[in-house]
C-alpha cells in the first residue's frame, strides 16, 4: 500500500511550513488525497498561506486533532492551486469533514477567501 493510500483513511495531518528565518511552523490540518497529490483547503489570511508563499518546501505527518504526531515526517513540495479549481477542493473536503467542516467555514470567514494547495510528497 502506497503512503497515499494510507493517508485517505487520516483525518488529520501536521503541516510543517518554515518561516523566512527557516523556523518550522507545525499545523494540524484537514486535507484530502486527490490524483496522487494531497490537498489542503485553508484562508487566505493565514500564516501557513504566508509561509508556503514564501518556501514551498514542506513536510507532512499523520497527527491527531491536537497535533501530536502519530506517523513519520514525508517532505513535500507545495504549490497553490487556480482559484477556479478551489470550489472543487472545498467540496471534496466538505464530503469528507461533514457538517465540521461547514462550521469550520463559518468559524474562518473572516480569515480572508478560501485557497488550495496541493503538496507533492518526494
Amino acid at each position: 500500500m502506497s503512503t497515499l493510500d494510507e493517508l485517505k483513511s487520516q483525518k488529520y495531518i501536521s503541516l510543517e511550513s518554515y518561516r523566512k528565518n527557516n523556523q518550522p511552523i507545525r499545523t494540524p490540518v484537514w486535507f484530502v488525497v486527490e490524483n496522487d497529490l494531497i490537498v489542503i483547503v485553508t484562508r487566505e489570511l493565514t500564516g501557513k498561506v504566508k509561509r508556503i508563499r514564501n518556501n514551498q518546501q514542506v513536510k507532512i505527518a499523520t497527527c491527531t486533532m491536537r497535533g501530536k504526531i502519530t506517523g513519520k515526517w514525508i517532505s513535500g513540495i507545495a504549490k497553490f492551486l487556480p482559484d477556479v479549481q478551489t470550489g472543487n477542493v472545498v467540496k471534496l473536503r466538505d464530503k469528507k469533514y461533514g457538517i465540521a467542516a461547514k462550521i469550520a467555514k463559518f468559524v474562518t470567514r473572516n480569515k480572508g477567501d478560501f485557497v488550495a494547495f496541493t503538496i507533492k510528497l518526494d
